[in-house]
């Protein structure tokens, strides 16, 4: 019964989260394994980065034979908003001692959103924690397994793999689509993106596109953090009472 009733809101959120978003782990290993990085190179990657939209463009350009320097860019691009979580999740959570490197380690996307989807404190301790740390375990676990998959399967084309990366990415770019104006930079973004492609080096479009979103954002109306909220509504009291 203890254990039944600690299973609380936050921590399913958190649980199904976690396998969900582990599963993209899979076609991450397998992708950059094709892109030339060895096993323990793929698994580092995962375990030190943890932020699935900066580790696929990262493998992304250099598969494409981009310069690191260009890959570090667009990866550090993507992972900007993290720092953003960080500042909610200091402010709601106040992780001292060792819990502050680890909480910043597990902060991304799907951790902040289960924290901030609920209002009880514990249950935003909880939730955090328990979608931290099960993302953590499953995207590694999962990424050793397409890893080694992808080590045994030889040329990705042959399977669609080589469009796997633009799929996976698109997956955890779609919920964050709401309103008209995130659409219409999402579409001017790929827009400059093909258009750059032809004509400058791998990685380069992925900043160029990165500079248009940018411009927009410091020019727009807008307030400044649009686009940065969590994927997860926060409950209200009527919700949340039985």
């Amino acid at each position: 019964m203890r254990s039944a009733a600690r299973f609380t809101p936050a921590v399913r959120i958190g649980v199904s989260i976690a396998i969900a978003t582990g599963l993209y782990g899979i076609s991450f290993g397998a992708l950059a394994v094709a892109s030339g990085f060895s096993v323990a190179q793929t698994l580092a990657l995962s375990l030190l980065m943890f932020t699935g939209g900066s580790q696929f463009a990262f493998i992304g350009v250099i598969g494409a034979g981009g310069a690191g320097a260009s890959a570090f860019a667009a990866a550090t691009l993507l992972g900007i908003r993290n720092a953003v979580y960080g500042a909610q999740i200091n402010r709601m959570l106040r992780p001292q001692g060792w819990l502050k490197p680890l909480a910043a380690q597990l902060t991304i996307d799907e951790s902040a959103a289960t924290a901030a989807s609920q209002q009880d404190p514990q249950e935003q301790r909880r939730g955090f924690w328990v979608a931290g740390l099960g993302v953590y375990l499953c995207w590694n676990l999962f990424t050793v397994l397409g890893a080694l998959l992808g080590d045994a399967m030889g040329d990705p084309r042959q399977w669609g793999l080589d469009g796997a990366a633009v799929a996976a990415f698109l997956g955890l770019l779609w919920p964050r689509l709401r309103t008209r104006e995130p659409v219409a930079i999402a579409v001017v973004c790929a827009l400059v993106t093909v258009l750059a492609l032809p004509w400058v080096p791998a990685g380069v479009p992925i900043l160029l596109a990165a500079a248009v979103a940018a411009l927009w954002g410091w020019f727009g109306r807008g307030p400044a953090d649009e686009g940065l909220e969590p994927d997860v509504a926060p409950r209200t009291d009527t919700e949340a009472a039985p």
